[in-house]
């Protein structure tokens, strides 16, 4: 008898403020039946002491007591859910500007980004910085989901409008196609079911794009990337063991070990402590090479045929400044890539002194030790990296490696 695979989506939602992203998640939970009686039970509760006629179903996001009691969502609140068709991790990331850096967190592994506009505003200044932030981190699908359509009459002409409007932005930031639906979380119109209000609009429900939309094609077409986690050991044969961020590996297959350039072949891979022949990003493995290489945590292991990744110390990267301490030229920070921690110094920010929280930027990095690169467009595990404060470990800046960018100059 034949078995399914379900797959798994990992979207974010994103938009200005009061745009009802939480209701639409709200929304997208209730009517996908996919909460609990107790916690259905938990916000009619609430929303009767405020005073509300129904259920706020954005409650089913907002789980902070004090996110609730400011009627605000103030952090990246990740809900799990499934359908028959498929697993689904959601990200629902806050709207206020100075929470940017949230929408970066939440964007970052997400292979779909939701960008809200109310219909009565069109794109507003906080749409067009996540449909930005949305580019720069390379999220394979959006989806302009143009809310509260109730409120404009379901008037075709509104949302055509903010597409055309959002369609120019998108031009200009090179975020190459996007798919619209026009909503009201409110109501539940094209959120699970097709909406009968607006029969001039012909494509699919959130939830039945959400389903459809292709997964995984990225890291299993990318480049075989497989940084090493640990190094085990078994009498004289070691096998390296780790997460393949992307690509394919196969027994027989000629690799390369960065960033020492020592070539072998794999004999033998692991998937789940079983032996095969193959496997396949994001599978976690351990492999064994013909020979007995000096490899350890933090080396990377590539195929030949997909191509090698860049070996350098001076690293030129998009941006976002996460921490509340600014990064400034000079710096002395730690570089997190993969499994690989190296020092390194803060070169140049763009022209400027430093970087603040929620900041986007360019940046120039020199590390103290080679680094196995891509850049983010091609393979987004291995075109990313952290910065972190070498004496208390706090998080400071997330990067994304733009090896197109022109190095600076003196």
């Amino acid at each position: 008898m034949s078995t399914t695979t379900i797959d798994t989506l990992r979207f974010a939602t994103a938009g200005s403020v009061d745009d009802g992203k939480s209701t639409l998640v709200g929304r997208l939970l209730h009517d996908s039946k996919s909460i609990l009686t107790d916690q259905l039970e938990a916000v009619e509760r609430v929303s009767a002491d405020r005073g509300q006629a129904g259920p706020d179903l954005a409650l089913l996001t907002d789980g902070l007591r004090a996110e609730r009691e400011q009627g605000i969502t103030i952090d990246v609140a990740y809900r799990y859910f499934a359908t028959t068709r498929r697993r689904f991790i959601l990200a629902d990331t806050p709207g206020h500007v100075q929470y940017t850096r949230n929408m970066v967190t939440g964007a970052s592994t997400a292979e779909l980004a939701i960008v809200l506009v109310d219909a009565r505003n069109g794109v507003v200044e906080q749409t067009r910085r996540h449909a930005a932030v949305a580019a720069l981190l390379r999220v394979p699908h959006v989806v302009l989901a143009v809310n509260k359509m109730d409120l404009v009459g379901y008037a075709e002409r509104e949302f055509r409008r903010i597409v055309d409007d959002f369609t120019r932005h998108a031009d200009a930031l090179g975020l190459s196609g996007f798919t619209s639906i026009p909503v009201s979380a409110l109501v539940g119109d094209n959120v699970v079911d097709r909406s009968g209000r607006m029969d001039w609009y012909d494509g699919p429900a959130l939830l039945e794009f959400l389903e459809t939309v292709p997964v995984g094609a990225e890291a299993t077409d990318a480049p075989a990337r497989f940084p090493v986690q640990y190094v085990i050991r078994h009498g004289e044969v070691r096998h390296y063991a780790g997460q393949l961020v992307s690509g394919t590996l196969r027994v027989g297959d000629p690799v390369t070990v960065h960033p020492s350039g020592e070539t072998s072949e794999i004999t033998g891979i692991d998937v789940l402590g079983e032996t095969a022949e193959a496997a396949y990003a994001p599978q976690s493995i351990s492999v064994r090479l013909a020979d007995q290489r000096d490899v350890s945590r933090g080396d990377m292991i590539t195929t030949a045929a997909a191509g090698t990744p860049t070996l350098t110390r001076d690293v030129r990267a998009a941006v976002c400044h996460l921490a509340e301490r600014p990064l400034s030229v000079g710096d002395r920070v730690l570089l997190r890539h993969t499994t690989r921690t190296v020092k390194a110094v803060v070169k140049d920010l763009g022209g400027h002194p430093e970087l603040t929280t929620n900041d986007l930027g360019r940046i120039v990095l020199r590390t103290a030790e080679p680094l196995a690169v891509d850049d983010y467009a091609a393979v987004r595990r291995t075109g990313s990296f952290i910065l972190v404060d070498p004496v208390d470990g706090a998080t400071l800046t997330a990067g994304m490696v733009d090896l197109s960018s022109p190095p600076t100059t003196g």
